[in-house]
């Protein structure tokens, strides 16, 4: 009973967290749009059981997604956004991994400081720091106003509303994420290694190379599916910092379900996404799982 209650509380939390709204979202996106509150028009009416189940399969449309199909603007949507996630994912690991590489190198007793800044950002709100980027980029910024008092340029450069002030953002806000497993794996290497290949005729960066990164191969792969997964989906940054030029799903979903209240296309729009999202989370999975076979 105890191994099975133990089992039983993380699917539970599953069941509740995840396939429960799931579906949820899968039958609106199978509803038909009406002027209602709420608006659409259901077609599986679970009152009536499994008469009203048989009559839903009978006639089970899938218009709302035929429609993704046809309108250019949301492959478009999907494409970008797995492009920008992309793109985002690896300016995070060029950025992060020196960072991580000279904590996990630093001396001991300045390692739980340097955890500690990374983690320091946490303390603030998501929302609060990304407004404070817009104060940063802007025209009358302080980015600008540095340059230009440093003579570096002579009129403002326009970075706000731009897919530059999206990648800024992110790789800002998700650095952390890049950090903390490459250290973690980075932590655990044994220096003698290093010593070894150094005595057998390697560099130092050949044996950075050879060893090292190697050895955290398993934290980068961790490190970039935490950043990938969440920032295809991102909504407030493109918001708030690419404005109306960043095409992203996750502002497209957002206009769908508010601006247009349209939630059988906007149900639909996120099953897809969760689908598209299901690759590299099993991806990362299956990374794990290999990781603690490994390991045993």
């Amino acid at each position: 009973m105890r191994r099975l209650t133990l089992i039983a509380i993380p699917y539970l939390w599953l069941l509740a967290l995840f396939l429960v709204p799931f579906l949820i979202v899968l039958k609106i996106s199978l509803s038909d749009t009406a002027i209602a509150i709420p608006p659409y028009t259901p077609t599986l009416d679970l009152s009536e059981g499994w008469a009203g189940f048989k009559a839903f399969l009978s006639q089970l449309d899938m218009e709302n997604f035929t429609w993704l199909t046809q309108d250019d603007l949301y492959w478009k949507a999907y494409l970008s956004s797995v492009r920008i996630a992309f793109i985002s994912t690896i300016l995070t690991l060029i950025a992060g991994y020196p960072i991580a590489y000279a904590m996990a190198r630093a001396a001991p007793e300045w390692r739980p400081t340097l955890l500690m800044l990374v983690i320091l950002p946490f303390w603030t709100s998501f929302l609060i720091r990304v407004y404070a980027w817009m104060g940063i980029l802007s025209n009358e910024g302080l980015l600008n106003s540095l340059l230009i008092q440093i003579g570096l340029i002579s009129e403002p450069l326009t970075i706000l509303n731009t897919n530059t002030a999206v990648y800024i953002g992110v790789v800002y806000t998700y650095l952390p994420f890049m950090i903390l497993p490459i250290y973690s794996a980075l932590e655990k290497m044994d220096d003698s290694l290093l010593e070894a290949a150094e005595d057998l005729g390697c560099s130092r960066l050949q044996a950075f190379w050879l060893v090292t990164v190697p050895l955290s191969k398993q934290g980068i792969i961790a490190g970039c599916f935490l950043v990938f997964i969440p920032v295809v989906g991102e909504f407030v940054i493109p918001s708030l910092l690419g404005g109306s030029g960043t095409l992203m799903i996750g502002k497209v979903l957002f206009e769908e379900f508010f601006n247009n209240r349209d939630w059988p296309v906007a149900s639909a729009v996120a099953v897809i996404l969760l689908l598209i999202l299901i690759v590299p989370i099993v991806l990362f999975q299956r990374n794990e799982q290999k990781q603690r076979e490994a390991e045993g």
